[in-house]
């Protein structure tokens, strides 16, 4: 009896061969999210993209989900998933996330945002000393893939990268040294930028906190790339408002969306971006979560080990 196998990315044709290739003769039905029904979700042993997780919850055939997104937090709970296999897209976003936030410290390095509130109240001012990426010390919280290629960045450009990561391994070429998390706090201070892109479990909900921002060094900057409930963000904005850190690059926020009347919004030294680094907006990423998605569905039908296997808590 052929497997049906349920598509919810927004694929292209090119995407569309790969994934039916991959199938072979199983029944793949390509569906759009927006109008995806249970009904439709109930016939499926296999689904490719992000459903919505009460739909995954209720899903009777289900067997296998393979997300489109690195994160999974929404997922990864045995009363959403039971014993069913859940898969990730990490490896598909490091390009894009990491540009992203490299751009956004070099543009708080060289004063940039500054100079574009300048230029829309026709203000023709000097806004000062600026710093380089140049000898400076980074400190790149969760060095997977996305943290290795900001890491890599950086390193290219002069500067001493330090990581962090759960389980320290060998240190690559374009990293001083690797640590574990347990050695944040003592790191801090060295920094002249924090990177993060801790996920979010219930080690790092609100570990950059009141503490975590008066170690860092002042003057310092901090960007969160990885998800917004790993800041107490009440906590970023005193220290913003005091003066400690230079600036702050946030592409997630806690709460997110951000409410528009948000204090968060107005905080001096604060450079947001609505949570656009990952999805779809490089078109090579999703080129990328289709390739870890057709490759994973040709190991499925083959009885071999999957990519990105998540362990559900």
């Amino acid at each position: 009896m052929k497997r049906t196998i349920l598509t919810a990315i927004p694929v292209n044709g090119r995407h569309r061969s790969l994934l039916r290739e991959a199938a072979g003769d199983e029944n793949l039905l390509f569906v759009d999210r927006k109008t995806l029904t249970q009904e439709q979700v109930d016939q499926a042993e296999i689904v490719l993209g992000n459903i919505p997780p009460q739909m995954v919850q209720k899903a009777q055939r289900l067997q296998w989900l393979q997300l489109n997104s690195a994160g999974y937090d929404a997922y990864a709970r045995k009363e959403i998933m039971g014993q069913r296999i859940l898969t990730c897209c990490t490896g598909a976003y490091g390009q894009a996330v990491s540009e992203h936030l490299f751009a956004m410290l070099l543009a708080m390095q060289k004063k940039l945002p500054q100079y574009r509130d300048d230029q829309r109240r026709h203000v023709w001012g000097d806004q000062g000393p600026v710093v380089s990426i140049a000898d400076s010390t980074i400190l790149v919280l969760g060095l997977g893939d996305i943290g290795s290629h900001f890491a890599r960045l950086a390193h290219a450009l002069g500067a001493r990268v330090i990581g962090v990561k759960r389980t320290p391994e060998a240190c690559p070429e374009y990293v001083e040294q690797v640590c574990g998390t347990a050695d944040i706090l003592s790191l801090l201070p060295q920094a002249d930028a924090v990177v993060s892109f801790l996920p979010s479990t219930e080690e790092t909900r609100k570990i950059a906190g009141a503490d975590w921002f008066r170690r860092m060094k002042p003057g310092s900057f901090f960007l969160n790339g990885g998800r917004g409930d790993t800041v107490d963000t009440e906590a970023l904005c005193q220290a913003l408002r005091e003066g400690q850190l230079a600036g702050a690059a946030l592409d997630v926020t806690d709460p997110e969306p951000l409410p528009a009347d948000h204090p968060l919004w107005d905080t001096p030294g604060v450079f947001l971006t609505p949570h656009v680094s990952g999805g779809y907006h490089l078109p090579v990423t999703l080129d990328r979560v289709v390739e870890i998605c057709a490759d994973n569905l040709r190991r499925y039908r083959a009885g071999e080990p999957l990519r990105n296997v998540v362990r559900c808590l």
